[in-house]
């Protein structure tokens, strides 16, 4: 384990940067339906929660492997088996292109779902690179691989109206290889891997490395993850087509706008690593759930015409979200998770630094299930409501159930780590009213000495 206060080991600095281009690499194949399957939605007549499902699908596929995929990141080493992730996904991206039917489109995505593990390998393979009080920052550069997905909305409907969805998938496989076959070249091994291949010392087992997932800590930052991380990809799939049938855009245009929110929502992350380290992850958490809740509310809101029976008659006025505040609120909520996503991982090197691969990797995996179980969600909410805004409606109750528990958490923690709390009135004004005050002078003796 790399010591909080330890100057950064040689090799840091390309492990961070051609992980972070490696991961953006995957992202953007992770993500390549959120585009080419509109295409194929129009040409095989696909229902609202068939398209939720092909898109959705590799994005199952990278959740469920980042447990096994961390857990070998920490044993064999995250450069080695990154560049196995990133080779299988792009020869699976390459055989989409032949895909006919709907279930060998399905078939295909499984393979293209590879990808998504590279985020868990990623974490554990450059957290071993930099000391606590820079994990922060370093998993915040390399978070912000999410941007892909953004490449994607900008470069494949360009490829796509021009040669066909065949050759995006084509273009993106040969990238993704290329990119694999340099990341392997110009980085190094972790210096954990390197100390145990001198030293002889074996690493820790795989079933040790998953004792920390019996915690219900855990699974609380699970479930931060599946809201910042999670709900994020699956707008990032959800939003051309959302822009397309709402606002009635073109396909490049429904693109490009949905970049709003994909670039915030994976560059500021940086920001947020940084931030985290600045003044505290929990801190930041509250940031990201409050301007959240607000936004999804807004978000939420259907158009709405309504009538007022006025004094000289009806009164009729409408309510409807414009595409410029729409676009507006979609920058702010992706802002928001940037910041919430690089503070939930921000938590794992300092409370398990010994198992950062599967914490990370379930976090991860709890996250990456948000991508693919949203966007079917998202559609078998149009078709039972038939209302397009039903998507943000499940995305405000999702995050206010999350503020609730983390702030619940965090007041449980806070009395049980400061049991005179628990004497304190419930109002201040109210000491003197108090039958025994005496626990209250007492509480406030040691704040009077600090």
């Amino acid at each position: 384990m790399t010591n909080a206060s330890a100057p950064t080991v040689p090799g840091a600095n390309a492990a961070l940067g051609m992980s972070t281009f490696a991961f953006t690499a995957c992202f953007a194949v992770w993500t390549v339906f959120s585009i080419i399957g509109i295409k194929i939605k129009q040409d095989l007549g696909l229902t609202e929660a068939q398209f939720g499902l092909l898109a959705g699908t590799p994005i199952l596929v990278g959740s469920l492997i980042r447990v096994p995929l961390g857990i070998w990141a920490d044993q064999k080493g995250g450069r080695l088996v990154n560049l196995a992730v990133m080779l299988s996904a792009a020869a699976a991206t390459w055989l989409l292109s032949y895909a006919q039917t709907y279930p060998q489109f399905l078939l295909a995505a499984l393979g293209v779902g590879v990808a998504g593990g590279s985020f868990s390998v990623g974490v554990a393979y450059v957290s071993k690179f930099f000391g606590k009080g820079k994990q922060g920052t370093a998993l915040g550069i390399f978070g912000a691989g999410n941007v892909g997905a953004a490449v994607t909305k900008f470069a494949a409907p360009f490829v796509m109206l021009a040669f066909g969805w065949q050759t995006v998938a084509q273009v993106w496989a040969t990238a993704l290889a290329v990119i694999a076959l340099i990341y392997f070249f110009t980085t190094r091994d972790d210096p954990e891997l390197v100390a145990r291949r001198r030293t002889g010392a074996k690493a820790t087992p795989a079933l040790m490395q998953l004792e920390p997932l019996r915690r219900l800590q855990v699974w609380r930052f699970a479930l931060y993850y599946f809201f910042c991380f999670g709900a994020f990809v699956a707008l990032s799939l959800w939003l051309p087509h959302y822009l397309v049938a709402v606002y009635h855009l073109p396909l490049i245009a429904a693109g490009m706008l949905a970049a709003a929110y994909s670039i915030p929502g994976s560059l500021f992350r940086i920001f947020g690593g940084w931030l985290s380290d600045r003044i505290g992850a929990r801190r930041v958490m509250y940031v990201t759930f409050g301007v959240s809740v607000v936004c999804t509310f807004l978000l939420s809101y259907p158009a709405t015409t309504y009538i007022v029976d006025g004094i000289d008659g009806p009164i009729t006025f409408r309510f409807a979200i414009g595409l410029v505040p729409f676009v507006i609120l979609l920058f702010c909520l992706g802002f928001a998770m940037s910041l919430g996503k690089a503070a939930v991982y921000k938590h794992i090197p300092v409370y398990y630094p010994d198992t950062i691969g599967s914490v990370g990797g379930l976090v991860g995996m709890i996250g990456g299930l948000g991508g693919f179980v949203l966007p079917i969600a998202f559609g078998a909410l149009n078709d039972l409501t038939h209302i397009w805004t039903s998507c943000f409606m499940l995305l405000f109750l999702l995050v206010a159930g999350a503020l609730a528990w983390m702030h619940l958490a965090i007041r449980r923690m806070e009395r049980a780590r400061t049991p005179s709390l628990r004497d304190l009135p419930e109002l201040p004004e109210m000491a003197g009213l108090q039958p025994n005050p005496q626990p209250l002078r007492a509480a406030a003796q040691p704040r009077a000495a600090e």
